[in-house]
């Protein structure tokens, strides 16, 4: 297996890339867009270069939800691709799921799958629904332990699917894209950012900055806390110094993304100006850290912060935040 390096623009190092594809390829995988937020500028050329080679492209679902309904997958040459149910059609994942993560493939792979598959085996008419079944492919390896999968999730993701519709479903992409690009527009000025272009879903900063060199990524992502925000993805991926993955969703507020902003700021702020504020955090949670004075609550810091919201939008932050760092 080898790991194939990003270029300067976050894509697939297609140098690299032409360098593997020899008669030893199996096989590339290939997650679009990437962790880092991007989609791959050059992804028709990537699965053109492993398919000439006689590879096949396995897709990462994972962030499927900036593409629903804007791009299929299969267009693009994939042959194979996992969707996590999860994260982009709204089955639960915290505590360890139960995750689910249904497999596609193209049709040239579809004979291969393994058993049982559920398909029409009896047509139906006007009057008639048709009749499903368990159906073995040609070339199946056979039945899989687990082959229904978490049956109830799939029906959960189904329904979901089913409510939004085709406009829905693409409404959804384009909220995320669009909460991701705003956000990272507010903050690109206080944060580090590597890879400054129009960014799908997420974006990825740097939590450090050279003129401070004790304050690391960990420490910005305590001191949200005390801000009422649940930290985002620390330390991955990993190709991005002390990296911070903020990945907003579709769901979130203007003023819900305003507020991260300003605390993200008044966080950078903070970093130059009293740097021990962000070793210590948290504070104001169940499991915050001791310290000689109690600093000031969750609605000061907002206010401070320049944000303005309801007593009850402070108290289910402050909930929140309470529950994602209480151990006991």
């Amino acid at each position: 297996m080898v790991a194939l390096p990003s270029d300067e623009r976050g894509n697939v190092n297609l140098e690299a890339l032409k360098a593997e594809c020899d008669e030893t390829l199996a096989g590339l995988m290939l997650t679009n867009p990437n962790t880092l937020g991007l989609f791959d500028e050059n992804v028709v050329e990537v699965i053109r270069l492993v398919h000439e080679a006689g590879g096949l492209v396995y897709g990462d679902g994972a962030n499927l939800n900036a593409l629903l309904g804007i791009v299929r997958p299969g267009d693009l040459g994939f042959d194979i691709m996992h969707f996590n149910l999860h994260k982009t059609f709204s089955t639960p994942h915290g505590g360890g799921g139960p995750g689910s993560g249904p497999v596609g493939v193209s049709e040239a792979l579809a004979e291969y799958l393994p058993s049982p598959i559920v398909a029409i085996l009896e047509e139906g008419d006007d009057e008639t629904p048709p009749f499903f079944g368990f159906y073995t492919p040609k070339l199946s390896i056979g039945r899989m332990k687990a082959f229904y999968g978490h049956f109830g999730v799939h029906i959960r993701a189904f329904t979901y699917i089913a409510m939004l519709g085709a406009s829905g479903l693409r409404d959804v992409a384009e909220k995320a894209v669009l909460n991701a690009n705003y956000l990272m527009a507010k903050i690109k000025e206080d944060y580090p950012l590597p890879y400054d272009r129009t960014c799908m879903h997420e974006f990825v900063v740097e939590g450090a900055w050279e003129d401070v060199p004790d304050i690391h990524a960990l420490d910005i992502a305590k001191r949200l806390m005390d801000y009422g925000f649940h930290p985002p993805t620390n330390y991955f991926p990993l190709i991005v110094h002390e990296a911070l993955m903020i990945e907003p969703t579709e769901t979130e507020s203007m003023q819900t993304l305003d507020a991260f902003a300003a605390a993200m700021k008044a966080i950078a702020k903070e970093a130059r100006e009293d740097p021990e504020l962000l070793h210590t955090a948290p504070h104001n949670t169940p499991s915050a850290a001791a310290t000689k004075s109690k600093p000031p609550g969750i609605g000061a810091l907002l206010l401070d912060a320049g944000i303005k919201q309801s007593d009850n939008e402070l108290k289910k932050r402050h909930l929140m935040v309470s529950l994602f760092t209480n151990t006991k």
